[in-house]
């Protein structure tokens, strides 16, 4: 009977914890939407105002931290949420190695067409807290900046005022970097 208990316990507190785990999975994807969807909606409508040139490149470089900052001011005060990359452009989105790991797998992934772009998502818990992880893959737009052919005037914006800059010469569909939320517990 008390075998009978204990089991029953156990298979409770898994049931509560994997719960737990899939509602901080969700609240963390809910902040990753919110910083990726603020992004890219307010990068494409300066990308519209002007001549697309130098717009999306000087909007990042301008804004890019702020929008960042202004969405982490709207969430609880446990949680974050950030992009990171191997490749960094910004210096303030330079990976740590938990983010380098999860990049590296899906580096691996990519490179053995085993990357499946409809359940991206990756979860890393430890004792203090839950990160979740989701890729950014360059798109066509994306490659103005972060291209192999980059025009002259981008390129030299860059240099200005990335000097350091190491995102450049993705192709459409690669692995720009990673948007993560953390939960602390």
């Amino acid at each position: 009977m008390k075998l009978k208990t204990l089991l029953l316990s156990s298979l409770l507190l898994a049931t509560i914890a994997s719960a737990d785990t899939n509602a901080t999975k969700t609240e963390a994807i809910g902040y990753i939407k919110l910083l990726g969807g603020e992004l890219k909606t307010q990068l494409l409508s300066n990308m519209k105002k002007g001549s697309q040139e130098l717009d999306a490149v000087t909007f990042c470089t301008k804004n890019a931290d702020q929008i960042t900052k202004e969405v982490n001011a709207k969430l609880p005060k446990n949680a974050t949420v950030r992009r990171a990359s191997l490749q960094t452009r910004n210096p303030n989105n330079s990976a740590d190695a938990v983010d380098k790991k999860i990049m590296q797998e899906y580096l691996a992934q990519i490179e053995s067409k085993s990357f499946n772009p409809k359940s991206p998502i990756k979860v890393v818990e430890d004792a203090n807290s839950t990160r979740v992880y989701k890729p950014l893959l360059t798109k066509a737009v994306c490659l103005k900046c972060h291209g192999e052919n980059v025009s002259d005037n981008i390129s030299k914006f860059i240099k200005e005022n990335y000097p350091k800059d190491q995102a450049m010469n993705f192709k459409e569909n690669s692995l720009r970097g990673v948007i993560v939320a953390e939960i602390k517990k």
